[in-house]
């Protein structure tokens, strides 16, 4: 049986190597041990999916529909999630200790960066419109009709991206200079998208395997501190090098087994995950204040995967209701 175009069918296993992804960014955030081998592939990852979704049709449409889709949801989140912020978050934790600007902090609903000086309410939400504006840079790249001159221009795309934290301390607008780089990894998804969605074959194991060696190896040769919302890449070659064969290894996993259902939820619903993670935590830690009168947090490794099970669980209901009552806020009609 033949594929059916990305838009018209979800793809279970995308959708539970999506739900993985979204599992290792709320654990990510908990400070894991792992955490520098979580950054260094995570949100490439998600940049890399989002590419093989790129449409072939051209026009303001597909703008408009991309907008509603990443946009949207994301305005709306940042919003409520500032209200929360503002007369809550602020007063409490960390918050607390810190001089911050409620007028910065509103500005960094508009600007997505700036990290916890203009948004505290909620620094993971930078990844929407960054994902956007690496979609818009993409898609005029695109119009350009010579092969060449595409390559040319996507190579000096992502040099650029690089260059630019090195030349200019500064935070750019929607992560500009990190949707640069991303185009890397949007590039690989939209061009690679019909070899990784053929039927499984006797050779994808070979490859599995190998792609696997290598990204042990790069991980052990290249264990370094990267986090593209920052800017911090390490050495930029073995960034990239690492988390091609990262993003390669899971994705064939989880497409030679393809069983994890429960993914796919996760897979399906990434937007509130990626709001509500940060919030669910402080729930949890109000909770374990109000009730047991713990005042310093300090996990344990288990203790932090026991916390992301308890942050999906309390999620859980809230995304029926969004899908529910509220879809547009998780970019559906």
């Amino acid at each position: 049986m033949k594929n059916k175009p990305l838009d018209n069918k979800r793809i279970s296993w995308i959708d539970q190597v999506k739900g993985f992804g979204i599992i290792l960014v709320v654990y990510g955030h908990n400070f894991p041990a792992i955490e520098n081998y979580i950054y260094s592939f995570h949100m490439p990852l998600f940049f890399m999916l989002a590419g093989m979704f790129h449409p072939k049709k051209t026009g303001f449409n597909i703008i408009r529909k991309r907008a509603k889709q990443i946009l949207v949801p994301y305005f709306l989140w940042s919003l409520l999630l500032f209200i929360f912020w503002y007369f809550i978050g602020r007063k409490f934790g960390e918050s607390s200790l810190l001089d911050l600007s409620p007028v910065k902090n509103f500005i960094g609903i508009f600007f997505s960066q700036g990290d916890t000086e203009y948004m505290n309410w909620g620094i993971p939400m930078w990844f929407l419109p960054c994902l956007f504006l690496t979609f818009l840079i993409f898609y005029f790249l695109l119009k350009f009709r010579n092969t060449l001159i595409k390559i040319v221009v996507l190579l000096i795309s992502i040099l650029i991206g690089f260059m630019l934290p090195k030349y200019f301390n500064t935070c750019f607008f929607w992560s500009f200079d990190v949707s640069l780089v991303a185009l890397s990894f949007y590039a690989l998804g939209f061009y690679g998208k019909k070899k990784l969605l053929q039927k499984n074959h006797q050779k994808e194991y070979l490859i599995l395997f190998l792609v696997f060696i290598f990204h042990l190896i790069l991980s052990f040769l290249a264990f370094q501190k990267v986090d593209m919302y920052r800017s911090i890449y390490g050495n930029e070659f073995f960034f990239l090098l690492n988390s091609f064969c990262g993003i390669l290894f899971w994705i064939l996993l989880f497409k030679k087994f393809n069983r994890f259902s429960f993914l796919s939820f996760l897979g399906r619903n990434t937007i509130p995950i990626l709001a509500l993670q940060i919030r669910s935590i402080t729930f949890i830690k109000a909770v374990l204040f109000f009730l047991i009168g713990i005042e310093i947090f300090d996990f344990n490794e288990f203790e932090k995967i026991v916390l992301v099970l308890f942050q999906l669980i309390i999620m859980y209901p809230i995304i029926l209701l969004v899908n529910k009552y509220a879809p547009i806020f998780n970019g559906k009609n």
